[in-house]
């Protein structure tokens, strides 16, 4: 079967690097990424971006606002990005989110039909009024009525091994990644399990997490399935994007 990954990014943010990675000076420019991935039996997005609104108005992400700079123009929300690919937003068919922080569902409302998957102990952090707040987790973009598909640990979505959740605990709750397997290779998608890979590398953590053991056991399995020949596309690397939103990395 033919599986194809089409890469997108849906806006930028600029924040200080200590806010990402503890003690690093300077400032980060991070590209915000969602991925189209093509199987025979259905499409799926992998992360949806930031939320549209945030192209006029930041106060939709409240106190966050403050930390960062958002380039994000129309054209770039989620819907824009695959309407520029030929790609009816309502013809998607499953929408995975690694978790819920606000750079990760903002497009939620963008794909009406898709069934949401999500590790179901990152739906009970979104439902938790303490979680919530630690995390600043907003219900409005990610709790909108879709289908939805609670999974636990890991998850082939096709049944065949070419796209499969893969639960990457640490960064918050229930946080997973993807895994997708093409002909030219094995592909993951880290999220915010892995920022950039300099975290892979040095293993240098962001200065908050849920949990830094299970962090630091996702990083050491990411060295592993790197050396074993898979290739990741880490959550936030501006190394491995263009300035027009296209990914750096070769995927043939």
């Amino acid at each position: 079967m033919s599986v194809k990954i089409q890469p997108m990014v849906c806006g930028w943010l600029e924040t200080a690097a200590a806010g990402i990675l503890a003690n690093e000076p300077g400032r980060l420019k991070l590209p915000i990424p969602s991925y189209l991935i093509e199987h025979p039996k259905g499409r799926v997005i992998f992360d949806t971006g930031l939320h549209r609104e945030l192209q006029r108005d930041s106060s939709r992400i409240g106190p966050l606002a403050k930390a960062f700079t958002i380039e994000f123009h129309a054209g770039e929300e989620l819907a824009g990005r695959l309407a520029a690919r030929g790609v009816d937003p309502s013809r998607i068919d499953y929408m995975i989110n690694s978790h819920l922080h606000f750079d990760h569902v903002g497009g939620n409302a963008d794909l009406p039909n898709a069934k949401l998957v999500v590790q179901r102990r990152e739906w009970e952090a979104g439902a938790d009024p303490d979680l919530i707040r630690r995390n600043g987790y907003n219900r409005a973009d990610f709790d909108l009525g879709h289908q939805l598909q609670l999974i636990d640990g890991e998850q082939d979505l096709f049944g065949d091994g070419s796209v499969v959740c893969l639960p990457t605990y640490g960064h918050t709750a229930g946080h997973q990644s993807l895994r997708v397997r093409t002909e030219s290779g094995e592909f993951v998608m880290t999220a915010d399990s892995c920022y950039m890979r300099k975290v892979l590398e040095e293993m240098v953590l962001p200065p908050f997490a849920f949990s830094y053991d299970a962090m630091r056991e996702v990083i050491e399995r990411y060295r592993k399935m790197e050396r074993a020949g898979a290739r990741l596309i880490f959550g936030h690397d501006a190394a491995q994007w263009r300035p027009d939103g296209s990914l750096a990395v070769p995927l043939a």
